[in-house]
């Protein structure tokens, strides 16, 4: 595919996510740089930074009326910000490091993922930030579960938050309840752990991406597989268009630290388009130097955004041929 990307040059190290707010206008980056990052996602002008963190950032998530943003850092806190000014309204301080944060549903509350690390246990805990006052936004979390077995590393809300989808190192997926933490089902779904957890835009059913070269669409209520993208690479990152088109994006490339040794081509570094429902790759678009770390497609599916190892975020405005393209069966 040729597509003419925007280069996003904000960050001096590493893309770990990136997030467009609900209407898309918006496009949020986080690195390991310490700086969280605001992009006008039509023409990639930066619209500012939100600084206070001394670690890596490794997540970040907007709520649905992009007033309030959650970003959770190497530095062992979240903090939540005022989208309009760049103030920071809250700072949590945890035992570790905070792996994922995201929004409920209602926006009424935040999932935040800590990770085990020198005799702490890995976290789940839910803090309550209603109106995103500064005075009302508690320090202590509403919910703090020290889930058992694997380690989490990516988690998301179900629909209306009555579950918590979280994917583990060792491949398996489980189903959480938020208000008591116990664990309802789980389904070992990968051979390797899992780097992305994605919901479709109802949250009936998410993808997933795994070190073991797999992205894998699952059902919420019963985590059964429902299609599986096999590809020749570790994925980092994987998303499902909303609309337009039936299509998943998968990402990956291998490990940043064997790069010196191969050419970008043999890196894998693409992201790669797949039809969702044939389960059939459909197309490839090329541009990073390093291994792609996140993805994340515009709400209206006319875009998408890559962010890698290499320190760019790249937005591509998908053209008029990809609206009008017919899969040929």
């Amino acid at each position: 595919m040729q597509l003419r990307p925007i280069l996003l040059q904000g960050h001096e190290r590493s893309l770990t996510q990136i997030k467009y707010n609900r209407e898309g206008d918006l496009l949020f980056s986080v690195s390991k740089d310490h700086v969280v990052n605001a992009w006008y996602s039509h023409n990639g002008e930066r619209l500012g930074t939100y600084e206070g963190h001394i670690g890596a950032v490794w997540t970040v998530d907007v709520n649905s009326s992009t007033t309030l943003l959650v970003s959770g850092s190497a530095d062992n806190t979240a903090k939540l910000w005022d989208v309009s000014n760049g103030k920071c309204l809250k700072s949590w301080e945890f035992n570790t490091a905070v792996r994922c944060v995201q929004f409920s549903e209602d926006d009424k509350m935040v999932l935040l993922v800590t990770e085990p690390r020198m005799g702490f246990p890995g976290t789940l805990q839910i803090f309550n930030v209603e109106n995103g006052v500064t005075e009302t936004v508690s320090s202590d979390p509403i919910y703090n579960f020290n889930p058992e077995g694997p380690k989490i590393t990516v988690a998301a809300w179900g629909a209306l938050n009555r579950y918590i989808v979280a994917g583990r190192e060792n491949g398996s997926v489980a189903l959480i309840e938020p208000e008591t933490g116990k664990c309802i089902s789980t389904n070992k779904v990968h051979e390797l752990t899992l780097t992305d957890l994605q919901m479709s835009s109802d949250r009936t059913y998410f993808i997933t991406a795994s070190k073991d070269k797999s992205a894998k669409i699952l059902e919420t209520e019963s985590l059964e597989v429902l299609k599986t993208y096999t590809t020749d690479t570790p994925l980092n990152s994987a998303a499902i268009m909303p609309k337009v088109q039936e299509f998943v994006v998968v990402g990956g490339g291998q490990e940043a630290m064997d790069v010196t040794t191969t050419s970008s081509r043999q890196g894998k570094f693409e992201c790669r388009f797949w039809h969702k429902v044939l389960e059939e790759e459909v197309g490839r678009v090329r541009g990073h130097f390093g291994p792609i770390n996140t993805i994340a497609i515009h709400p209206d599916g006319r875009s998408f955004a890559s962010g890698g190892e290499d320190g760019y975020v790249r937005v591509h405005h998908f053209d008029d041929d990809f609206f009008s393209f017919k899969f040929q069966i």
